[in-house]
């Protein structure tokens, strides 16, 4: 009498294979039995705080709007007001042998790196300095930077 030229291993993966597909089939008509009624159960509407909800918004608590009381632009330049391009600092950090450093501005208090060759007096930890900011290729960089006595 012959083996079955089936082994277990064969036998067992087929096996996973029927029952996996057994369960996409059973799966996908579950999905088509409870299939919604159409596109009026995927509306949402936003009430006036910003929030998702599925009841439509009451009509008698809507406001009139007046659309030319609504600011879509950059506001201008005159009314930013000047910003006086010299600013004060304490050096926070300071690195002879390297020849940079951070100044930490007095009115944003962000740090502002400073590099040697934008130095126009010897600098130390802690000196009260002068500087202007220019946008440097990796952030805020101080120029013009001077000791104020």
């Amino acid at each position: 009498m012959a083996k079955s030229q089936e082994t277990f291993n064969k036998k067992e993966v087929r096996t996973k294979k029927e029952k996996k597909r057994k369960d996409k089939e059973k799966k996908r008509l579950d999905r088509k039995d409870n299939e919604k009624s159409g596109p009026d159960d995927m509306i949402a509407y936003v009430d006036e705080f910003g929030m998702i909800s599925s009841t439509p918004p009451d009509p008698s608590k809507k406001q009139k709007i007046n659309s030319e009381n609504i600011e879509v632009s950059v506001p201008k330049k005159e009314s930013l007001g000047q910003i006086d391009p010299v600013r004060k600092g304490i050096v926070s950090f300071y690195n002879d042998s390297k020849g940079f450093g951070f100044i930490k501005d007095s009115e944003t208090q962000e740090s502002v790196f400073v590099h040697v060759s934008n130095l126009l007096e010897e600098i130390r930890e802690d000196n009260l300095v002068s500087f202007e900011v220019e946008k440097g290729p990796k952030g805020p960089t101080a120029v013009q930077v001077r000791i104020v006595r």
